[in-house]
């Protein structure tokens, strides 16, 4: 059957993080949003003096930001595959970028769709955008209705590429987790 690749996804604001964390917690290998590394490498290496949920308004090259974002994501995936977890969680997968690209009207290459294509999740875990928990601030300057079309953006790539994500209901933490893993664990 092989290891499972499993990826944790949604728009900003949604309990990803704490979601992951969760997870962690509880044993599970789990790979972080690959955009934090890359935000904390910019910082470190002086090239933007704040960053916010949007990268792209900082970088000179957003083509090169979401190949090296690709490539991120791509690393992980390799990763999971020497592990010996039998289960490995993705803050996000390779469709995300796909699915970020396409609501920031940007174009992409065969090198992004083969990536998709190539790179295959066992299940998606689609967390839907929950007005009672959004905050909105420095760190995350989208609305709540962007962050509504970005998870239409993000349900309509899994699909694009033959995945049914499974939507997480919206409870607490701890019951989010459950649900994942009876998931899961059925599957």
């Amino acid at each position: 059957m092989g290891k499972k690749k499993v990826v944790v996804t949604g728009a900003p604001g949604t309990g990803k993080t704490s979601i992951i964390n969760g997870l962690e917690e509880k044993g599970f290998h789990c790979f972080h949003e690959i955009i934090r590394d890359m935000t904390s490498k910019a910082k470190t290496e002086g090239k933007i003096d704040s960053f916010v949920s949007n990268p792209l308004v900082f970088v000179e090259d957003s083509l090169q930001f979401n190949k090296d974002l690709l490539s991120g994501r791509t690393q992980h995936y390799l990763h999971s595959l020497n592990l010996s977890h039998p289960v490995s969680f993705f803050d996000r997968g390779i469709p995300d970028v796909l699915a970020y690209m396409d609501f920031f009207d940007q174009d992409y290459d065969e090198e992004f769709v083969s990536a998709c294509e190539n790179y295959r999740y066992n299940t998606i875990f689609l967390l839907p955008p929950w007005e009672q928990i959004y905050v909105s601030d420095n760190e995350r300057l989208e609305t709540y209705a962007e962050a509504e079309q970005i998870h239409n953006a993000l349900l309509h790539t899994y699909t694009t590429f033959g995945y049914e994500p499974l939507i997480v209901p919206k409870s607490p933490v701890e019951q989010r987790i459950d649900y994942i893993l009876d998931n899961l664990n059925s599957q």
